[in-house]
């Protein structure tokens, strides 16, 4: 039997998933972590990544005959020539960037989805500024990149989907000149680019010490992986123009497939390849983050089916945890906005979940615009879209099907991609 494995990693655990030939699921294990001061980001994701693979049964382990890992966007680390990090890793959402917006503006061209305090890019450039380095030559990797490098052991190597934010041209398929000038002119030998794949373009085999140690076959091969947002596409069953999906997680990711490449830095708004189309999405610094600080899983739950959502609440939030947002108000000085605040807990809730849905809404009013491509039903992934009572109020705003996902799981989406092996056998209509 030959099975396949996604893995998935976000910004409060990991998942895996185990498919057959035929998509269907055979197992599925998780891993949950708490970030503490003394425990280092890589260290816990290294243990997820062992504990996952670990807990799948033997039986299915030893059948696995590819692995796919998607990763939050622009989580980016710096590593020594043998893969161990030499700073810490910068999250999706890490805005020290910003500092480096007009140095940014200089070398890419207008509207690049670089430009962003938050992109790959930006988070290089403040490395270098302000990270010490010797004269080792370094490598920059993000999230899946380096996690995939601990199975197949190639230093070096993303997917144009990771890449995109690092500023790699996905419509020629290399760097582009502006970039590689920048690289030879002030980067030089002492950081590595590393070599882009296709996502699901096979890496290579896991090494024996991996194969040995976490009970695969030595045959088992590691594929170019992918965003998380991208990989819960995948995962939703979504398959035609004009066909939308939201991904529900600790911050909120829209995808729309379109024709049209759209690139636009102002509002945040980049799009991915994906088969003969394109994904035109943004992500925000809302969602369920925001959520969590103030009701627990089961308030969530509770107070939820208390609320009309075919009624408006009143209030007018903009929901963050920090300052700044990156879409559809691409400002990194953006302050949330939390008041007032009811002292009824189910109707501050209720403001909460539909202002975030006017969020969404404003997204994809600015993808259909730029991008000609009306959205047709939106597709909801994530834990927040197991939420009826907010599925119902953003199906109010967007006045569209509102469809349930295929799997909610990216990690069934990254299994699918490691099935394909190459996402060009992936066909969008």
């Amino acid at each position: 039997m030959n099975l396949y494995l996604g893995l998935d990693f976000g910004t409060s655990g990991s998942r895996a998933v185990v498919i057959d030939s035929n998509r269907e699921v055979k197992a599925r294990t998780q891993c949950n972590w708490e970030t503490t001061p003394n425990n280092k980001l890589t260290d816990i994701w290294q243990r997820g990544l062992y504990s996952l693979i670990s807990d799948i049964p033997q039986a299915l382990r030893q059948d696995i005959r590819a692995i796919a890992i998607d990763g939050t966007s622009a989580t980016i680390l710096l590593c020594d020539q043998n893969g161990i990090p030499v700073t810490e890793a910068l999250l999706y959402n890490d805005s020290r960037g910003v500092e480096m917006i007009d140095r940014l503006r200089s070398i890419a061209p207008l509207n690049h989805p670089v430009i962003s305090a938050t992109s790959s890019l930006a988070k290089l450039l403040w490395l270098i500024q302000n990270v010490p380095l010797s004269n080792e030559i370094y490598y920059f990797l993000h999230q899946a990149d380096w996690l995939g490098f601990l199975l197949h052991g190639n230093l070096g190597v993303s997917d144009y989907h990771n890449a995109l934010k690092l500023g790699y041209d996905v419509g020629s398929l290399c760097y582009p000149e502006w970039l590689v000038n920048f690289v030879l002119g002030e980067v030089r030998e002492k950081i590595r680019l590393p070599e882009v794949v296709r996502p699901g373009e096979v890496v290579g085999n896991v090494t024996g010490k991996v194969a040995q140690s976490l009970g695969l076959s030595p045959e088992c091969v590691v594929c170019g992986g992918t965003t998380d947002s991208i990989a819960a596409f995948l995962a939703s069953g979504a398959t035609s123009l004009g066909d939308a999906v939201t991904s529900l997680g600790s911050t909120l990711v829209l995808k729309l497939l379109s024709r049209s490449r759209v690139d636009d830095a102002k509002y945040g708004i980049y799009s991915h390849r994906l088969g003969n189309l394109w994904l035109v999405g943004g992500a925000s610094n809302t969602g369920g983050a925001v959520l969590r600080r103030f009701f627990s899983d089961a308030e969530l739950e509770c107070l939820s089916q208390e609320i009309n959502a075919d009624a408006e609440s009143g209030l007018d939030y903009y929901p963050l945890l920090d300052q700044g947002d990156r879409f559809p108000i691409n400002d990194p000085e953006l302050l949330p906005r939390l008041e007032p605040r009811p002292e009824n807990h189910v109707l501050f809730l209720h403001g909460l979940l539909e202002s975030i849905a006017r969020i969404e809404f404003r997204g994809y009013e600015l993808l259909q615009a730029l991008s000609a491509a009306p959205v047709k039903r939106v597709f909801s992934a994530g834990a927040g879209a197991q939420n009826t009572t907010w599925t119902k109020i953003r199906g109010r705003l967007l006045q569209v099907p509102m469809v349930k996902a295929v799997s909610r799981d990216a990690a069934y989406g990254s299994a699918i991609l490691a099935m394909g092996i190459d996402e060009r056998s992936l066909t969008y209509q």
